[in-house]
């Protein structure tokens, strides 16, 4: 077992601030971890957890799986993640126009993975070669004509009925590789004992088989029009499974193929 360094008596976590990760943090919540001192988390867009886990601002991330290859060692804790098996809903490609006729693609910045997730389906699946441009936080307004946007996380319920064409790029994931498509993970860069990732695994797991719990107890905290019940039940898969690694192990693999300068 793993010595666990003393700077890490109480964990401090990053964990996506979306809708989709409520079930961990009823899990959290329930399990009463951070009224104990066990541990303190901030919520953050994943980009910035990743940012945090990197910067040793905090010891364990939910972190966009295209940081991975960033990291210059680094453990994957327990067995649950932000995946989906086909449809998602919250990763899309906004458009006006049809995929063969868009010449440039505006990448959201909250997510590494997504973004280099769509040029991959652009550059093998799609077979289309538009730009790539990186966005401003207030993108939204830009994308019209042939200039389509990556958009990610909850903001996709708000927007994705303004645009003519909605392409969900975990769908066209397994429709490419028929295989799950995992997001994030929990990400450690420097050793976490059993023992102390223990209890948050047990919360964790707790919290995604009580989906039902979890949407209504953030139902209150979101507009009438997101389907917060279906989304969590339906939408994402939470479980790290054997299915959901070889996934990830083809999307590790087809990142290689893009040069550093490419990858946000």
């Amino acid at each position: 077992m793993l010595k666990i360094p003393r700077y890490l008596a109480m964990l401090r976590l990053s964990v996506v601030s979306y809708l989709n990760t409520a079930p961990f943090r009823f899990g959290i919540s329930n399990a009463q971890l951070v009224p104990s001192g066990e541990i303190s988390i901030s919520l953050d867009i994943p980009s910035i957890c990743a940012e945090k886990l990197i910067s040793g601002q905090v010891d364990v991330g939910l972190v966009p799986v295209a940081t991975l290859p960033l990291l210059p060692h680094y453990t994957i804790l327990g067995n649950t993640c932000i995946g989906a098996v086909g449809k998602v809903d919250t990763v899309v490609l906004l458009s006006q126009v049809p995929l063969e006729e868009i010449e440039e693609i505006v990448l959201d910045y909250q997510s590494r993975t997504s973004v280099n997730l769509c040029r991959l389906l652009a550059r093998d699946y799609w077979k289309i070669s538009p730009r790539f441009t990186p966005a401003q936080p207030d993108f939204l307004d830009i994308l019209k004509g042939k200039r389509a946007g990556v958009l990610i996380g909850d903001r996709v319920f708000d927007h994705a009925h303004t645009f003519a064409y909605v392409y969900d790029l975990s769908e066209a994931w397994m429709n490419w590789h028929h295989q799950p498509f995992v997001f994030a993970c929990w990400v450690a860069v420097h050793p976490i004992s059993e023992e102390q990732w223990a209890p948050i695994e047990k919360a964790l797991q707790s919290g995604i088989s009580n989906i039902e719990a979890a949407a209504a107890s953030v139902i209150p905290h979101y507009p009438n029009h997101y389907p917060v019940e279906t989304y969590l039940s339906q939408r994402i898969s939470y479980t790290l499974d054997a299915a959901k690694r070889q996934g990830l192990e083809t999307f590790l693999s087809a990142l290689s193929t893009i040069t550093s300068q490419e990858i946000l």
